[in-house]
């Protein structure tokens, strides 16, 4: 079967799909067990770094709106980078880079999906691990529509148990308003502001996932208006539950107490309510399931992209003639989440996928910089924006980059 008569990704997602996968690609694992480490740092301040974290994204997610427009295809950010830069060798490098990044976050999710499941389950860890790997990579081979509504289904739910937290706190929560003046620390406390920075890499770790909504964006309807809006509500309603549910978990919860807890939300709930640990518990159950699928999703489509772009062996760019989906990557990365999941220690994962990641978007951003240099005239048919966009987006990734050095 010759490349042009091979099966491709079908163009089916509406902006309902594209919403429900950023939003269960965003929210997730990462508020679920940040909050502790973010009031560890920062205290009453905490809200602020998520904040911070969401406008570091925001500038980038102008410039994924504009590159995903202008090549909507599946391992973008390697295509963005080949367009701009033309070294296929580069542009592989960035595509792998995307894949380790992906791997590495799906495994520990894995891990820490096993611990909540061995509350209800009474099996060893790695029979849980391989499990709830191998069924959710069976569910990610199955047609896009399939799969990433079963995954918004889940995001459904794991939204759902954040927005129980927001009811509870603001059903308990005079305290919410009475203290908003310990949000924003003195301007003469240099400490509480180099927290704030350094905990706000530690929040980008939770906001990353909008960025793969390019990655479905070749099996979009109509990306030029689907993808742009699709990252524009994925972040805004992720900045604003988040910064919601850490300054209400920061207020019914001392920052030092919720620091040390190994489940900080479910102690926030059991707090506000008088509700068993449990109960959140069973909800972070699904948030982090979603988080691999969601995982496995976007590395099958990076990989087949890499594939189909030549940078890798032909056998991953081949397409299910029946599910229209790109099997055979989707399993590699299965793999791959499931032996790291089972055979080496991962620590400090939020913090080194942070950086990787946001090494990855200053690439991107440096890319959609020399595209618009090389041009004359404005292209037609692409969600445009101005030259200002990708330049902050560089200089507010590197800048927090800088930050973690020199902290």
């Amino acid at each position: 079967m010759t490349t042009e008569t091979r099966p491709k990704l079908i163009r089916s997602l509406t902006l309902t799909h594209a919403v429900l996968y950023g939003l269960g690609v965003t929210i997730g694992a990462g508020i679920y067990v940040l909050v502790g480490a973010a009031a560890a740092r920062s205290g009453m301040h905490a809200p602020l770094a998520f904040l911070a974290a969401a406008v570091v994204m925001g500038m980038t997610a102008g410039t994924f709106a504009e590159l995903g427009t202008r090549l909507p295809v599946a391992a973008s950010e390697a295509a963005y980078v080949q367009a701009a830069f033309h070294r296929k060798w580069l542009s592989g490098a960035t595509g792998l880079l995307v894949v380790a990044a992906a791997t590495i976050s799906g495994a520990t999710i894995s891990v820490g999906s096993a611990g909540y499941i061995g509350v209800f389950v009474p099996l060893p860890a790695a029979w849980i691990i391989a499990g709830v790997v191998l069924a959710m990579g069976a569910i990610a081979c199955l047609s896009a529509v399939q799969s990433i509504s079963f995954a918004g289904l889940m995001t459904v739910v794991e939204i759902g148990g954040l927005i129980l937290i927001l009811a509870a706190g603001l059903f308990n929560g005079g305290a919410l308003v009475s203290r908003l003046p310990e949000l924003w620390p003195s301007l003469d406390d240099p400490g509480a502001w180099s927290g704030i920075a350094q905990t706000s890499l530690l929040a980008v770790f939770a906001f990353i996932g909008f960025e793969h909504l390019v990655n479905i964006s070749e099996e979009m309807k109509n990306p030029l208006r689907t993808l742009p809006w699709a990252l524009l509500i994925t972040l805004g309603v992720t900045a604003l539950l988040y910064a919601a549910i850490v300054w209400i978990a920061v207020v019914a919860v001392p920052p030092i107490e919720l620091a040390r807890s190994s489940a900080p939300l479910a102690l926030v709930f059991q707090r506000l309510t008088g509700l068993p640990l449990q109960v959140l518990g069973a909800i972070a159950i699904v948030a982090t399931i979603n988080g691999i699928i969601v995982h496995m999703i976007m590395i099958g489509r990076v990989l087949y992209g890499l594939a189909d772009q030549g940078s890798l062996p032909e056998l991953l760019g081949k397409v299910n003639a029946r599910s229209r989906t790109p099997i055979v990557a989707t399993l590699f990365g299965v793999g791959a989440i499931l032996i790291l999941a089972l055979g080496i220690p991962l620590t400090g994962l939020a913090e080194w996928t942070s950086r990787l990641t946001l090494g990855i978007f200053a690439l991107v951003n440096l890319a959609l910089l020399r595209i618009k240099a090389a041009e004359l005239t404005r292209p037609a048919g692409v969600f445009f924006v101005p030259r200002w966009v990708p330049v902050a987006g560089l200089f507010t990734t590197v800048s927090l980059l800088l930050v973690d050095l020199l902290g």
